[in-house]
C-alpha cells in the first residue's frame, strides 16, 4: 500500500471531497474525517492536511486528479510512506524509517497512521513559516538602530503573526496531548507513541516552539526600544515646551 499526505494551501471541505471522491465522510480521529471506497482510503484533518492511501500509486494521483490537487504546485509540501501487510508478523506494527508493516490493514490502524503523518506534514508547513519569521526578525533586530517610532505599527503586525503562529501550532497540530481514542486502545496507542517517535514530532515541536520564543523575545527587545526613544521624544517636547514658556516669561517681563 502506498500513502501520501499533503498540506493544502486551499483547504478542502468534507462536501467537497465526498463529490470529487464519491465516497462518505465520518467523524475520525480528533475531529478529523476519514472515509473509504474499495481502492482508496482518505483521512482530511482538521489542519489542512489530506492523506491518501491505497494500493497502487495510480488510485492516489487520480484521486488527486478529481480533487484538482497539483503534485507540481509551488511551495507543495508533501510525504509519502508505504504500508506493507504482514498476516505473519510476530507482532501487531512494525515501523522504522523506511516502511510501515502491519499485521492487518484495520481502519483503525490506517487512521492512526494518517494522523501521525498528516502532524508530521502540518509541522513541516509551520517549521517553513518559522523559518520566515525568524529571517524577517533578525533584519529587525539588524536594523534596530535605524527603527523609528514611526514603524511601530509594522512591529506590532509582526508581533501579532507571531502570536496567531503559535497558537495555530499549539491548537491544530494536538501534538501536545495524545488523541482520546488512545487512552481505550493500548495497541493503538502504542503504534501513534511509535510513529511519533520516528517522525521526531516531540522534538520537532519543541524546537519550533524554542524558535517561536527567540523571535519572541527579539520582538520584546526592539519594542522596549522603541517605547524608550518615544518616552526620550516626549521628555524633549516637554522640555522645549518648558523652555518656550519661560522665553515667553522673560520677554513678557522685560515688557
Amino acid at each position: 500500500m502506498n500513502l501520501l499526505s499533503l498540506y493544502l494551501s486551499h483547504p478542502l471541505t468534507t462536501a467537497t471531497v465526498e463529490y470529487a471522491l464519491d465516497i462518505t465522510l465520518s467523524r475520525g480521529v480528533e475531529n478529523g474525517y476519514y472515509g473509504k471506497s474499495d481502492t482508496l482510503h482518505v483521512v482530511l484533518a482538521p489542519f489542512g492536511v489530506l492523506t491518501l492511501i491505497a494500493e497502487g500509486k495510480k488510485e492516489i494521483l487520480d484521486a488527486l486528479s478529481l480533487l484538482r490537487v497539483s503534485l507540481d504546485a509551488p511551495g507543495l509540501i508533501t510525504q509519502d510512506y508505504p504500508i506493507l501487510i504482514d498476516s505473519e508478523l510476530p507482532t501487531l506494527f512494525k515501523v522504522t524509517n523506511n516502511e510501515i508493516i502491519l499485521r492487518e490493514a484495520s481502519t483503525l490502524n490506517l487512521n492512526i497512521i494518517a494522523l501521525a503523518i498528516s502532524q508530521s506534514v502540518g509541522l513541516e508547513h509551520y517549521e517553513k513559516r518559522l523559518d520566515t519569521l525568524f529571517l524577517q526578525s533578525r533584519r529587525i533586530v539588524e536594523s534596530i538602530h535605524t527603527f523609528s517610532i514611526s514603524r511601530r505599527a509594522h512591529l506590532m503586525q509582526f508581533a501579532k503573526r507571531l502570536a496567531l503562529t503559535r497558537h495555530d501550532m499549539v491548537s491544530n497540530l494536538l501534538l501536545l496531548d495524545k488523541p482520546n481514542i488512545l487512552w481505550d486502545n493500548e495497541d493503538a496507542e502504542n503504534l501513534y507513541t511509535r510513529l511519533a517517535f520516528i517522525l521526531e514530532l516531540n522534538d520537532r515541536h519543541e524546537t519550533a516552539l524554542s524558535k517561536l520564543s527567540q523571535i519572541k523575545e527579539d520582538v520584546l527587545l526592539v519594542m522596549d526600544i522603541i517605547n524608550h526613544k518615544k518616552s526620550e521624544f516626549l521628555e524633549w517636547i516637554i522640555i522645549i515646551l518648558i523652555a518656550v514658556e519661560i522665553v515667553m516669561g522673560i520677554i513678557e517681563f522685560i515688557r
